[in-house]
């Protein structure tokens, strides 16, 4: 089981608009709503590929009891943590390109962060791998995923922005994944190697379109796209962790583990909501990305 983790977990609502006016009306061509949170995306397409996955978190309010109909809908197996607060709910809109906005979540109490942290110990137990991603909800540490991912004892990601970023290598896990942009905020002066000197066990900086960096314990890679995938870019970051943490589970050597990932964060371009990625892009991608 790979166990993923999303504090500030979400209910995600898609609009698609063709050509949206950002001074006037739009009519909405299509909706989509679906429990999300960057964890949440990372589970549902670890369960496309067919690994047993349990979805982890904070969730509470009327927008935490959509996100887990949803998730018992989607059959996605959750622990999420109760809370008096209500969850979050994220737009994106997409008209060529995507516009995000991201409320900041509810306010947690001391006692509702240590009841999760009693089930999130129960739960790593029995992982084969655990994934830390996105933001962090009101009254929660700042360290809180360096804090996890020192006491996990399996295979360890983390993906994360601002201080949660800027902390979390001194919870040595196995991988930090920033985007280039996340990681320029949190480490300006040292980049990928100051994440390493922390304590991360390797680094993997996704550039977009670019494809990634990677420093790892075999080397030094860059996984270079044969094309550019045109579509909706949310949830690109979490099916590439996806695949980092199925590479881990897997043990596969680093280009290897790197090809597939970046494989699935293209894939997840051509899908239309986050979480999802498209197979026929994903097979006819995969064996053109260039690893050097």
């Amino acid at each position: 089981m790979i166990l993923t983790v999303t504090l500030n977990a979400a209910l995600d609502v898609t609009y698609q608009v063709p050509d949206a006016d950002w001074d006037g009306v739009n009519r909405v061509s299509s909706v989509h709503r679906r429990a999300g949170g960057k964890g949440v995306n990372v589970a549902r397409v670890l369960a496309a590929l067919g690994r047993e996955v349990v979805v982890a978190g904070l969730a509470g309010g009327p927008t935490g009891e959509a996100i887990r109909a949803d998730l018992d809908a989607a059959g996605l197996p959750s622990a999420l943590t109760p809370i008096s607060g209500d969850s979050r709910t994220t737009l994106a809109i997409h008209s060529g390109t995507t516009a995000l906005f991201n409320e900041p979540g509810p306010l947690v109490t001391g006692d509702e962060l240590d009841r999760f942290l009693a089930g999130f110990e129960r739960l790593a137990k029995d992982a084969e791998a655990v994934v830390i991603s996105g933001s962090l909800p009101r009254g929660v540490p700042s360290d809180l995923y360096a804090t996890l991912a020192a006491t996990t004892g399996v295979p360890t990601i983390v993906d994360a922005d601002g201080e949660p970023l800027r902390h979390a290598p001194r919870g040595r896990p196995s991988i930090v994944k920033p985007n280039k942009d996340e990681l320029a905020r949190a480490f300006p002066d040292g980049g990928a190697e100051a994440v390493l000197a922390e304590g991360a066990g390797a680094v993997v900086v996704s550039m977009g379109e670019e494809g990634l960096h990677a420093i790892t314990p075999e080397g030094t890679f860059r996984a270079r796209m044969p094309y550019r995938v045109e579509g909706n870019p949310t949830g690109a970051g979490d099916a590439l962790v996806a695949g980092l943490a199925l590479g881990l589970v897997e043990d596969l050597p680093w280009p290897d583990l790197l090809r597939r990932a970046a494989a699935l964060g293209a894939a997840a371009v051509a899908a239309p909501v986050a979480g999802d990625f498209d197979r026929g892009v994903f097979d006819a991608v995969l064996p053109d990305i260039v690893i050097a």
